[in-house]
């Protein structure tokens, strides 16, 4: 098995059960939206898998919170919980929004920046800044914000 530490500089340090030391290295999720915890690469500075991991919450605490911590600053998808409002039915349309990060403003360049994923009730949209936000179950949000988003699906 492999060891993960934190190098005083921040960065990842991986150790191999061989003894081989690469610092800089970065987890990379198989399937980040459909399984965050399952599959998970560890991969060296140069790009070459040094590691797979079949699922997170297999490896031991210390290890899973560390590549848990550099996902968090290298994943950022915040989550919408509640659309207070949108500018315009059409597009493009700015939308003020609370999200699990506090609240921000959205704009909707087309209505394909909106995409409905398999699991029932899960969108990613992609502002016009290129930041994707995710809504974990549309049937979940208040009433308000339900009707609002329909209107564009």
């Amino acid at each position: 098995m492999f060891t993960l530490d934190r190098h005083p500089s921040g960065r990842l340090v991986y150790t191999g059960e061989d003894g081989s030391v690469h610092v800089g290295v970065t987890p990379v999720r198989a399937f980040p939206i459909s399984e965050p915890d399952a599959g998970l690469s560890i991969v060296s500075a140069e790009g070459h898998e040094l590691a797979w991991v079949e699922r997170l919450d297999a490896l031991p605490t210390a290890q899973r919170t560390l590549i848990e911590d550099e996902l968090a600053h290298r994943e950022f998808m915040p989550e919408i919980r509640r659309v207070l409002s949108v500018s315009t039915f059409s597009t493009p349309s700015t939308w003020p929004v609370e999200t699990d990060r506090g609240p921000t403003t959205l704009v909707l360049k087309v209505e394909e920046d909106i995409r409905r994923l398999p699991e029932r009730g899960r969108l990613l949209i992609t502002s016009g800044h290129g930041i994707v936000f995710a809504v974990r179950d549309m049937t979940a949000l208040d009433r308000h914000s339900r009707k609002l988003m329909e209107r564009f699906l």
